[in-house]
């Protein structure tokens, strides 16, 4: 059956100006645009006074553990993002030595949570894909092979420094994991283990991401105090190995480092200038979300999670940490310093027993447990198991505006999926339609749908997906211009958002005027 969509605005992901047009559906995939006749038994889709675009391509996504436990992943899909970029920030899901599953199971919880429901045991990228691919999903999903947990296969979960031979184990954990499917490296280089690794290291891997085009997705050592140095650190990734760099979340933390935002728009573009192909992405909000356990110094996360908890029993270590909370390391970026306290607010646990703490900030925290705040805080952490999520504020809305409106930049949500999560989960693409196109004007609407569309999908290398054009994959969102936006907040963020009408994945309709149907259209895709 023939599926015809009529009447609509088309916005192809191109670029271009907007246009009336139909568009035609044959199993999969596009097979025309234009004046298309309707025929006999075709299924056809109302799309007038609509938006008719490319389906949403979210490059920062946190789903790598819920697709495995709910493949559906709903949040997503219900703000016409129809793919997904998986393996994010240098930990996520594999490659797992089964050696190393207990103890990576309590690193990874407080990004992607933890399940007893899933068979662990996967060992690979090529496994883990297989099994999201046995048991089906929901939207397209695509991975980065994590540099976290090719660090932890070749030399563990400590502060070391790889020798020459490791460091070639570490680059055929590499090679293997791209030959799986991987489209490219990640890293996360304030999560450990990443954050022990020199930059040759990095270099030395990167190139055997180029060898496959691939993309190294990077969250910088600093986005905050030391972030110009850090950007250069990344450029010189980019400079030596000849790897295309993409800059995960980007934004310049805290008050008194806005003054380097201009700085860091010329290291753009020096880069650019000079053949390094960079490109960045952005979710549309002043406030960022990770785990708590970024809070404390990079000493206390050497050796894994458990000895984080060992040093968390420790009362004169707990004193150190204060007192390197509250001075500072060189190089380290002090969430304390440039969010405050007070401005640093908890958004999942896994207990029952500290439930209470959820949607509260630390100096909260504290006068609710009736102790020091910091004392409060390392008593939370340890009770959960470092297994604790945060949301953080860092910057301006003119800030955000002026990234999102930069050539570099893309859309995306990084959205952490437990608990009570950042608002972004529900609904940074359609807070840009509403918000930032049609309330503010910052940019105008094909060049909005360009950036969560065709220019990811360029970063990324994703073929047949990102524009609407014959022979292309059936991935649409049809939405309502003049109403679409988000609706969650940072008190209530678990809200769906409005105007998204029609979502088509792979050429099955998931969403129905407005209403979700539960179909496993997505596939996992592979580079």
């Amino acid at each position: 059956m023939r599926i015809l969509i009529k009447n609509g605005m088309v916005v192809d992901g191109t670029g271009a100006k907007a246009f009336a047009a139909s568009v035609a559906i044959e199993g999969e995939k596009i097979t025309a645009i234009g004046q298309i006749p309707e025929q006999p038994g075709d299924k056809v889709i109302d799309a007038a006074g609509l938006v008719v675009a490319p389906g949403f391509i979210d490059t920062h996504s946190h789903s790598d553990l819920k697709v495995l436990v709910d493949p559906y992943v709903e949040p997503k899909i219900r703000q016409g993002v129809t793919t997904e970029v998986l393996g994010q920030d240098g930990i996520s899901m594999a490659p797992l030595p089964k050696q190393y599953i207990s103890p990576w199971r309590k690193n990874l919880a407080g990004l992607d949570g933890d399940s007893d429901d899933i068979d662990w045991t996967y060992e690979t990228t090529a496994g883990y894909l297989a099994l999201m691919e046995r048991q089906g999903v929901g939207l397209n999903q695509s991975y980065l092979v994590p540099h976290g947990n090719i660090r932890m296969e070749a030399i563990g979960l400590g502060n070391c420094q790889p020798n020459a031979e490791e460091v070639k184990t570490m680059c055929a954990i590499t090679r293997r994991e791209m030959e799986a499917g991987a489209y490219g490296l990640s890293t996360g280089l304030i999560y450990m283990p990443c954050a022990y690794s020199e930059t040759q290291e990095i270099i030395e891997m990167c190139k055997v991401v180029a060898e496959y085009d691939g993309v190294f997705v990077v969250h910088q050592r600093s986005e905050a105090d030391t972030i110009l140095t850090s950007m250069e650190e990344v450029i010189e990734v980019g400079r030596q190995s000849g790897v295309k760099i993409h800059f995960s979340h980007f934004k310049v933390c805290g008050k008194k480092n806005w003054q380097y935002i201009d700085q860091v728009i010329e290291l753009l573009e020096q880069a650019q200038a000079e053949g390094i192909r960079v490109s960045f992405d952005q979710y549309p909000y002043v406030a960022g979300s990770t785990m708590l356990g970024v809070i404390l110094p990079p000493w206390v996360h050497d050796g894994g999670t458990d000895k984080l908890l060992e040093r968390l029993q420790d009362a004169e270590l707990r004193q150190k940490m204060i007192y390197d909370m509250e001075h500072g390391i060189p190089g380290w970026d002090n969430f304390v310093d440039f969010a405050g306290l007070d401005q640093i607010f908890v958004t999942s646990v896994k207990t029952a027993a500290n439930q209470d703490l959820v949607g509260k900030n630390l100096v909260e925290i504290g006068k609710i447990r009736g102790k020091d705040p910091y004392q409060a805080t390392f008593d939370l952490l340890y009770q959960e198991e470092n297994a604790v999520g945060m949301v953080d504020f860092y910057g301006k809305e003119e800030h955000v505006i002026r990234f999102l409106t930069r050539p570099e930049q893309n859309v995306c949500t990084d959205g952490l999926l437990a608990g009570k999560p950042h608002p972004r989960v529900f609904g940074s693409f359609p807070r840009v339609l509403g918000k930032y196109v049609r309330e503010e004007q910052a940019l105008p609407l094909e060049a909005a749908i360009h950036k969560m569309t065709a220019k990811p999908a360029e970063v990324f290398g994703f073929t047949g997906r990102g524009r609407l054009m014959a022979d292309y994959y059936a991935d649409i969102v049809i939405f309502n211009p003049e109403t679409v936006n988000d609706q969650g907040t940072y008190i209530d963020p678990v809200q769906y958002p409005v105007g998204i009408e029609h979502v088509l994945i792979n050429g099955k309709q998931v969403i129905e005027n407005g209403q979700y149907h539960k179909v496993l259209a997505g596939k996992v895709l592979r580079k």
